[in-house]
Formats: structure tokens, C-alpha cells, sequence
């Protein structure tokens, strides 16, 4: 055993990954076995080896060994049910065995090109370069295989203990290797709840500038991993007060509203973190969903834009979910989110505010069809983002909000079972309107479709005679029949 872990510190974290390496090492063992015997050395490395001692390990093992791709390949050559090359670039070849994906990366001793910080691909020459070039000491540690040796030459399992973010070498170097890490370094606190060194969170502030060089991509990626982390407001507070928000998503960092003595308002930044994690909360067991944790961070981006005092110093912030779901767009757009991805969380922004006002009374039945219809299959995510929203300390207006939603939800109930909102329809189908009105397929049929659309959003279910009667009544008026 090597590295600055003394035998004592490692029982305790032993016992816990005994289960969990166990698990997995008919196949890492059998594999190490392998590599021997073909000459080479086998290591379950970085997040494998951490997650293993967080009692967390999953079925994708990482493995890094002194063989180059090709031998890789050849060790794998009739064990492995399957091999794929998509990182070979990288060193790496991915195989499967008995359920587990598995990720064999030769040494690494990568150099930066100092520009792009895209790293230059070498082949490190021994298991402690590789550690070394890792981002963080809990992802520098390794267990030999097939003989289970622990190497832990930076002390991560020391920071694994005190649930510490820090790098092998300063984070200086670390970061000017790849700025990324900056990233990494506040998903993970969201991961795993750990707090960061704060040597490595001056670094982060001193070098947030140097993150513009680094793909939307690979940016997009950390983000979503930081959001849809187990406590994603640690993270979240740590990208605004190091800078490092300003460069990818600077809308939430602007949330930061000034406010003072005379125009009184909620504190938008605060009020969105909570929001937040409100939502992470009644995701249930069904989280991390991303569509709505991001829904909940950019709910309110455009209240900056539209802010307006009233002369007797009120504050509103007149429209702010049109513009906000504007400025989502166009950021998530910035960050390459699929098309898909992005529409759901822009009309979940577009459609927050939309309940406010049902306790007034003055919702009809139209209104709450129409409610439905426009979430579609959305409408169970702004059901939690609608709840998520309320974040009042008065006690009673929360209270009285989350009983006018729970009647809301209970009218919408109501309305479906009696009307299958879910799928709301008109009342005629497009063969039928032709038929009607004696017209050919084309843009009149579209304009009867939305009419009776509107019309049975606006009084339910007609019966036939019903519904022919308002479509020739309507065709008539628009001249598109003639008259009795």
C-alpha cells in the first residue's frame, strides 16, 4: 500500500467500498488477471475508486493501465461481449462484460497547448504521472488489480473524509491546464455536498476569464451535472461569487437587483435559489429533472429588464415571463441544449405566472381547459414550479396560495375525468369539416380546426349537431359558405 494514508485512516473507508469492489470484481479482478498476464499493469482509477469508498459505485468502471490502445484491444479480444474506439484519440478504449461498461485509458501525462487549452494527447509512462495530471485528489486515488493495492499519493482519501475539493498540484496549474476544472470543481461540491479549499476558490475568481476558451459544450455538460446535483444551490452560489457565471450564464448573476430603502422588493436572486431548491424537493423520487430545475433558475431572468418603480415607490416587474422565456431561449441556445430541451423550459418560464390570479375567482372553466392545454405534457412540471414559486415568509398569504393551487389541481382533475382534457380536440376531425363545408384539404380547414378548437376550450364538449351548427355559422360569416 502507498500514498500518505496510513493503514488506520483506510479501515473505515475499506470496509465501506468492500461491498461495492466485491461487486464488481469477478469482472476487474478477471480483467487484471488478463492484462498480467499479457505484461501490463491494470488500475481502477479517479471517480470508480471515490465513488467506491462513498459507498456509490455504479456500473461504469474506469480503468487506466500502462498498455497503449492497441494492446488494450488485443487483451479485450474475446473477453469483452463488446469493444468501441470513440476515444481512442484519448487513450481510450470501452468495452462491456456482465452489465458493466467499462473505460481502459492508457497513463496520461497530457500537456496543454496554452491556447485553446485543448490537451495534447501523451502516454504517460507510470501509474504516478497519471494521478498527478488528475483535476482533484478525490479523483486521484487507484486500486491495482487483480492484487487491490491502494495508491493515494495527494491525500484524497484524507479529503474524501473531510468532504474537501483541492488539487494534487496548486490550482493554478490545474486550472491553467484546463479551465474547466473551475466547472468541475462546483459540480462536484453539487454532487457531493463537499465544500471547496479555499485556495482553490481564489484560483477560480483570480482565473474565471480563462473559462471563455473552453467549448459551449463541454461547458453545457458540467452545467447540467452541477444543476442536477444533489444540493445544485452550493454550486450554484459558487459559480456567482467566483465570477465564473459571468462567463457562460451571466442572466443569473443579474438577478442580483438593487434594492433599497424607497422601492422595496423581494431580493430576486435569493428568492430564486430558493426556488430552486423547492423544486428539488417535490421532484420526489422521480429527480434530478433537469427541464425543471432549470425552469426554476430562469424563471424570473427577466425581472432586471422590466423593473419600474410607480411614483408611489411601488415595484413591479410588468411581463417579465415573456421576456424571460426570451432570454432563456436565446441563452440555452448560446450553451447548444437540443432544441427539445430548450422549448420545455422556455414555456414552463413563459407560463409561471399564469395561475396567479385563480384565487381572485375569476377563472372559468375555459380558462382552466385552456390552463391545461397550453402545459400539454408540461403541466405536472409547472404544477412543482408554480409551488416551488412561492417562497413568501407571510405565513398566511403561503398558505392561502397553496390552497388556492391545491383547488386548482383539484378542479383540473374534475374537468378531465369529465372531459379527457388531456387530449382536447375539436369536436369535428379534419375529414369532417371538409365534408361540411364542401372544401378541398388546405389552409380553411386549419382555420375551422382552430375554431372549433377555441370553441370547445372555451365550452367544453359539443354534441355533433352542435358543432356542425357553429362551424357553418362561422364558415358563413367568413364567407366561406353562402348563406342558408
Amino acid at each position: 500500500m502507498s500514498g500518505t494514508s496510513s493503514p488506520s485512516r483506510l479501515t473505515q473507508a475499506q470496509q465501506t467500498a468492500v461491498a461495492e469492489l466485491l461487486r464488481v470484481s469477478p469482472v476487474a479482478d478477471e480483467l487484471g488477471r488478463r492484462f498480467a498476464k499479457a505484461g501490463h499493469e491494470l488500475h481502477l482509477v479517479g471517480g470508480s475508486v471515490r465513488d467506491a469508498l462513498l459507498g456509490r459505485l455504479g456500473n461504469d468502471l474506469d480503468f487506466a493501465t500502462d498498455a497503449h490502445p492497441d494492446q488494450t484491444l488485443a487483451v479485450l479480444r474475446g473477453w469483452a461481449e463488446a469493444t468501441w474506439e470513440t476515444g481512442r484519440e484519448f487513450g481510450t478504449i470501452g468495452a462491456q462484460r456482465d452489465g458493466l461498461r467499462l473505460e481502459i485509458t492508457t497513463f496520461r501525462a497530457d500537456v496543454y497547448d496554452g491556447v485553446t487549452r485543448n490537451p495534447v494527447v501523451r502516454y504517460g509512462s507510470s501509474l504516478a504521472d497519471d494521478l498527478r495530471r488528475r483535476d482533484f485528489t478525490v479523483n486521484a486515488m487507484a486500486v491495482s488489480l487483480p492484487d487491490h493495492a491502494f495508491t493515494d499519493p495527494h491525500g484524497g482519501l484524507d479529503d474524501l473524509a473531510a468532504k474537501l475539493i483541492r488539487t494534487p498540484g496548486t490550482p493554478e496549474e490545474s486550472f491553467g491546464d484546463d479551465p474547466l476544472r473551475m466547472l468541475r470543481a462546483a459540480r462536484f461540491a453539487a454532487q457531493l455536498r463537499f465544500a471547496v479549499d479555499p485556495a482553490v476558490r481564489a484560483a477560480m475568481t483570480e482565473m474565471a476569464a480563462d473559462l471563455d476558451r473552453i467549448t459551449a459544450e463541454r461547458i453545457r455538460d458540467e452545467f447540467t451535472k452541477l444543476l442536477s446535483g444533489a444540493d445544485p444551490v452550493t454550486g450554484l452560489r459558487l459559480l456567482v461569487d467566483s465570477g465564473l457565471a459571468d462567463r457562460f450564464i451571466p442572466e443569473i448573476s443579474g438577478l442580483k437587483l438593487e434594492i433599497d430603502e424607497h422601492a422595496q422588493h423581494k431580493d430576486v436572486y435569493e428568492h430564486t435559489l430558493i426556488v430552486v431548491a423547492n423544486a428539488v424537493r417535490l421532484e420526489g423520487s422521480e429527480g434530478p429533472d433537469f427541464v425543471l430545475r432549470m425552469a426554476a433558475l430562469m424563471h424570473d431572468v427577466g425581472k432586471p429588464a422590466t423593473k419600474a418603480v410607480s411614483p408611489d415607490g411601488r415595484v413591479s416587474f410588468h411581463h417579465h415571463e415573456v421576456v424571460g422565456a426570451r432570454m432563456t431561449k436565446q441563452r440555452m441556445k448560446a450553451m447548444r441544449y437540443p432544441k427539445d430541451v430548450t422549448a420545455d423550459v422556455v414555456e414552463l418560464v413563459a407560463l409561471h405566472l399564469r395561475f396567479y390570479g385563480y384565487g381572485r375567482g375569476e377563472w372559468t372553466d375555459s380558462a382552466v381547459r385552456r390552463y391545461v392545454t397550453d402545459a400539454g405534457p408540461l403541466l405536472s412540471r409547472l404544477h412543482k414550479l408554480t409551488r416551488s414559486d412561492v417562497t413568501t415568509r407571510n405565513r398566511r398569504k403561503a398558505a392561502q396560495l397553496a390552497a388556492d393551487y391545491d383547488a386548482l389541481e383539484e378542479r383540473i382533475a374534475r374537468i378531465a375525468a369529465e372531459e379527457d382534457l388531456a387530449r382536447v380536440r375539436p369536436d369535428l376531425d379534419g375529414n369532417a369539416i371538409m365534408e361540411l363545408l364542401g372544401v378541398p384539404p388546405g389552409p380553411v380547414v386549419g382555420q375551422a380546426w382552430r375554431y372549433l378548437k377555441d370553441l370547445r376550450l372555451d365550452r367544453g364538449p359539443l354534441d355533433r349537431d352542435e358543432a356542425e351548427a357553429e362551424l357553418l355559422r362561422w364558415a358563413r360569416a367568413e364567407g366561406i359558405v353562402g348563406p342558408e
